[in-house]
């Protein structure tokens, strides 16, 4: 496949913290944020007593590029999601996390549905124009195999 078909692929994206730092993620904070954007985005946070995950989550839209998608954060462990996403919606939303929730001098690890399947570990999102992050999701995409 070529890098352009490879970042039309849909996968879900996760967003961590650097081992061993913090975000200090709330999900009021998040929820704030993302009210900032939009105010009328689906913002929805369970208690974990029902579903597959454990613990607290919080589930939210967010509209990137005219395209609705799906959201997911954890405080523990630490991280954001976006469900269904291609390289390119990731990178926007990657951007906007970076500007708006992440501490300012604080690293964006990443991984992907496949990344996690073959047990591969997060690696760091290049601080950069979105192209170079897009070239980053496509490689970290072909070095798990998510295109056998």
């Amino acid at each position: 496949m070529e890098p352009e078909e490879i970042a039309e692929l849909r996968t879900m994206y996760v967003f961590t913290s650097p081992k061993g730092q913090s975000w200090g993620l709330t999900y009021e904070g998040l929820e704030t944020k993302l009210r900032e954007r939009n105010s009328d985005e689906f913002i929805g946070i369970g208690d974990g007593t029902d579903g597959s995950v454990e613990g607290s989550s919080m589930h939210f839209g967010i509209t990137l590029d005219d395209e609705q998608l799906e959201g997911m954060a954890l405080l523990s462990p630490e991280g954001v999601s976006v469900l269904d996403s291609n390289a390119h919606l990731a990178a926007t939303f990657v951007r906007w996390l970076r500007d708006n929730v992440v501490p300012s001098g604080t690293g964006v690890m990443v991984n992907t549905e496949w990344g996690l399947e073959a047990g591969m570990p997060p690696v760091s999102v290049p601080d950069a124009p979105r192209p170079r992050i897009v070239a980053a999701f496509v490689e970290h995409v072909e070095v798990t195999g998510g295109l056998d």
